[in-house]
């Protein structure tokens, strides 16, 4: 794809998250002469606003493409070497993009949290992706970069400090603030109409090796109800973004060869603290999670202003226990609110990343951390605001 017009199209630039990618990029990338890119939407007038507002240079390029018009996708395709995606729901809008990308070998990125969609579009595009040299890479934000890396980061640690990796790693929420964006809820909402109309659906959407064709793990700990954690110290709760966070730790597990193990268990909650105090939190977060993806939730393209997104903020621990007892932990960190300025960051490094640090990644379908590893993390400290800390 060296002939490419582009290194980098941002698809879906006007929407809210697109926006924010698009604005970060003409921001930390300004004056970034290598980096050839461009904004791609449905509507011309509204990408050459957005473009003024963000304060990208006037002569950002602008391409029309619309997820209903399959010749324009492809026409895009045929322009860059990758594909920064914020289009969704996927199960409605990923389709086409993704088959052309695999097709043609152009690399895809995007912030798919759909597991059942995803485990189809590996089945579906595997193979051409290997053949053309695509490099197909989902959940490149919130679900689920700060987890899995979270995951390689404690046993990177637990490797030096144990002697071996852990076959158990807990990852825990401490505190977050931000919304959940609207493009999360929609998703959500769509898979689970989706399994709904076809219950056969329903195995994939509970299996916790749904992305790991051919290979089957342990059984995984539920984390379906609030419980108390001896080791911890803590009531915890369950955490909505599980579904596919763990998913993805067991498939990048598998894509970099079982550095974990085969044994390997992980499960994540929200820690809501001790006593009766912390056993009644977790049951309210049990309640909220519910109303997270109802009627209430924000739309695709709503979002929090920017003064909110600044003062959102998270704080993962992972916890890589050993069978004798002995614990290392660590933390992730992240500067703003997990949703839309975080995420708007991560996929833009991830996308940068793979363009720039990715020369030995193959042809296929990706987790982010199993493609880049430390050079993600580097990325993401030295630009995206996470931090990643080993704690005592």
């Amino acid at each position: 794809m060296t002939s490419s017009k582009f290194d980098l199209v941002v698809y879906g630039a006007t929407g809210f998250t697109g926006k924010l990618v698009a604005e970060y990029l003409a921001t930390r990338y300004r004056g970034d002469t290598s980096l050839r890119w461009a904004m791609a939407g449905r509507s011309l007038d509204k990408l050459a606003s957005v473009r003024d507002e963000i304060g990208a240079p006037a002569d950002t390029p602008l391409i029309v493409a619309d997820a209903s018009n399959a010749e324009s996708l492809k026409a895009m395709v045929a322009q860059t070497r990758l594909v920064l995606t914020t289009v969704g729901p996927y199960q409605f809008y990923g389709n086409e993009l993704v088959a052309a990308c695999a097709e043609t070998g152009t690399d895809y990125i995007d912030l798919c949290g759909e597991p059942v969609w995803m485990r189809q579009m590996i089945d579906k595009h595997q193979a051409a992706a290997e053949k053309s040299g695509a490099r197909i890479v989902f959940s490149c934000g919130f679900d689920s970069v700060p987890f899995e890396l979270g995951v390689y980061f404690v046993q990177q640690q637990a490797q030096k400090v144990l002697g071996a990796a852990a076959s158990r790693v807990k990852g825990r929420v401490r505190g977050m603030s931000g919304t959940l964006s609207g493009g999360t809820a929609a998703s959500a909402k769509a898979t689970f109409d989706a399994v709904a109309k076809d219950l056969s659906l329903v195995a994939i959407l509970k299996d916790s090796f749904a992305l790991t064709p051919g290979f089957k793990g342990p059984k995984q700990p539920s984390g379906n109800k609030p419980a108390y954690e001896e080791d911890l110290q803590s009531w915890t709760a369950p955490f909505m973004m599980a579904l596919i966070n763990t998913r993805n730790v067991h498939r990048s597990n598998m894509l970099m060869g079982f550095p974990y193990g085969q044994d390997f268990v992980y499960d994540e909650m929200v820690l809501t603290g001790p006593g009766e105090k912390g056993e009644a939190i977790a049951k309210k977060v049990m309640a909220a999670n519910a109303e997270k993806t109802g009627p209430s939730a924000p739309k695709p393209g709503e979002g929090p202003s920017k003064e909110e997104r600044e003062k959102g903020y998270y704080n993962l621990l992972f916890v890589a226990l050993a069978p004798d007892g002995r614990q290392v932990r660590a933390s992730v960190k992240g500067d703003c609110d997990p949703g839309y300025g975080s995420t708007s960051k991560m996929i833009s490094e991830c996308a940068i990343g793979l363009l720039r640090d990715g020369d030995s990644v193959k042809g296929g379908f990706w987790t982010p951390g199993a493609a880049l590893r430390d050079s993600l993390i580097k990325r993401l400290v030295d630009n995206a605001g996470l931090t990643f800390a080993v704690e005592s």
